[in-house]
């Protein structure tokens, strides 16, 4: 699974003067809990509470022009964007903290959300530095006031994700039904900024995935095209008793090479690995039988009528 390369992604950041931080995104949050991921990179990266921080996203009114959501492309591509613009506000923040620090500007560091001049005890938080920025009597000659910075990422290439997903699963050959028993999947999604919402998505996605595999199907009837599952009376999503008990993990290793958090996609891990696993499962389960294709959605019918035509 690659997060999309191609298109750019923006970032802007408003700094107040008491050091909260609104970030402003080209992307859309529709479940994924981006705001909770986005505001922990910006937390770590300028050093200031997760309380202190707003994060807004496809607001087309407020945010700068974005491509959006889409191909698990956000952490990498949005999140980069969001990095690069902190790394705008900390270079400005050095420069200022040299100035209120009567310090020379190379020998200020800032880590742990304070600007500190290497070697002593001289610090500066950075809500100091953002109130002394936003009092023009404050500023070094030619320092517009505002911590205030905007930056735009576009990935060099692909941001590819890895993973290995197995699934057992039980058939009953009398009626056809299948029964999941048990679910492993490994994901190498980069850099992972939230566990918990890396493994929500990755659940989410097996959900969507065994669906995929055993349930879901747009049908029509063949004389007059007329669609006969548009509504959730027959379209057959999954259930949580459809389901088996997930055992998932992330293995960061290897996080992305060319993009500053490491980060690849996670949000579709799932769907992808899991009809592939499913559909093998039953397969393997079926090859005594002498079945050896089947087709998607696998149904009690279609595994009963395939063991009856084998």
């Amino acid at each position: 699974m690659g997060a999309r390369a191609g298109f750019f992604e923006s970032a802007a950041l408003r700094v107040d003067s008491a050091g909260g931080v609104q970030a402003f995104l080209g992307t859309h949050n529709h479940g994924q809990g981006h705001e909770t991921t986005l505001a922990q990179i910006l937390a770590s990266r300028l050093g200031v509470p997760l309380a202190q921080v707003r994060i807004v996203e496809g607001d087309t009114g407020v945010v700068p022009y974005g491509t959006g959501t889409f191909g698990s492309r956000t952490i990498a591509v949005g999140g980069s964007a969001l990095d690069r613009a902190a790394e705008k506000i900390v270079a400005k923040g050095k420069r200022l903290a040299a100035h209120l620090l009567e310090a020379a500007e190379a020998d200020v560091t800032f880590a742990d959300g304070a600007f500190a001049v290497a070697g002593t005890d001289r610090r500066l938080a950075f809500a100091e530095v953002a109130r002394a920025a936003n009092y023009a009597h404050a500023l070094p000659p030619g320092m517009e006031p505002g911590l205030d910075a905007a930056a735009f990422y576009d990935p060099a290439s692909f941001a590819f994700s890895n993973g290995a997903h197995a699934c057992e699963l039980e058939i009953d050959p009398e009626t056809g039904a299948v029964r999941l028993l048990g679910y492993w999947a490994v994901d190498d999604v980069g850099t992972v900024i939230n566990p918990m919402v890396v493994e929500g998505q990755v659940h989410g996605g097996l959900a969507q995935g065994i669906g995929q595999a055993l349930h879901e199907r747009v049908a029509y009837d063949a004389a007059s095209g007329q669609l006969v599952s548009g509504s959730f009376l027959d379209y057959a999503l999954p259930r949580a008793d459809d389901l088996p008990m997930f055992a998932t993990e992330t293995d960061q290793r290897h996080p992305c090479t060319h993009n500053p958090l490491g980060a690849k996609g996670c949000g579709e891990s799932g769907a992808i690995g899991a009809p592939a696993a499913v559909a093998s499962a039953v397969l393997d389960a079926l090859a005594p039988r002498g079945v050896a294709d089947i087709e998607l959605p696998i149904t009690p019918e279609r595994v009963w009528r395939a063991l009856g035509d084998a």
